[in-house]
């Protein structure tokens, strides 16, 4: 990755998605203190390993999935460095199989592009069509980072407030689970 910014506490001035408006606005109306950078486009986990130093913390792994029918969507939230394997989920969840949801779905439902995935897509599934899934892990770390809905900017935030506040404010209280 060639550039990426220095730490800011401010969003953006100009927003790049809805998503990404709505995730600022959600922050600003709750008062939440963030950080964040704004970066070359970064879609990959090792693309994020400068944005983990510059923010001191550690970038989530966000999956969208469903289930084979495509009537079942999961976002499931694990630790970056943790490799995903189906059929763990899927005994996890007690569903017969997992798959990755398609690109097209992802954008219509949760308002990103691959590598965007961000627990904050759930602002925009006002139907409640996607169950959050977080792996038990990602409670042991203080910060939360994640993407702000684009790939080119990446956020600090509390973990405690994004799984007891802002998932339940959002109408989607978190399973977790243990991978």
């Amino acid at each position: 990755m060639s550039f990426i910014s220095e730490v800011k506490n401010t969003a953006p001035v100009t927003f790049k998605t809805v998503l990404q408006e709505k995730v600022y606005q959600t922050l600003s109306a709750a008062q939440v203190p963030f950080e964040r950078v704004d970066c070359a486009e970064a879609i990959t986990m090792e693309d994020c390993l400068r944005i983990d130093q510059q923010l001191n913390m550690k970038t989530v792994k966000t999956l969208f999935l469903c289930n084979r029918q495509q009537t079942n969507f999961y976002l499931f939230i694990t630790t970056a460095d943790k490799p995903f394997i189906t059929k763990d989920l899927s005994s996890a969840l007690n569903i017969s199989r997992v798959s990755f949801a398609p690109v097209e779905l992802l954008d219509r439902m949760l308002g990103t592009s691959v590598g965007a995935a961000t627990v904050f897509g759930v602002i925009l599934d006002t139907e409640n069509k996607v169950s959050v899934i977080i792996d038990q892990d990602i409670l042991s770390e203080e910060w939360y980072g994640c993407s702000d809905g684009t790939t080119t900017s990446y956020m600090k935030i509390s973990t405690d407030w994004v799984i007891h506040d802002f998932l339940i404010n959002a109408g989607h209280p978190p399973k977790i689970i243990q991978i």
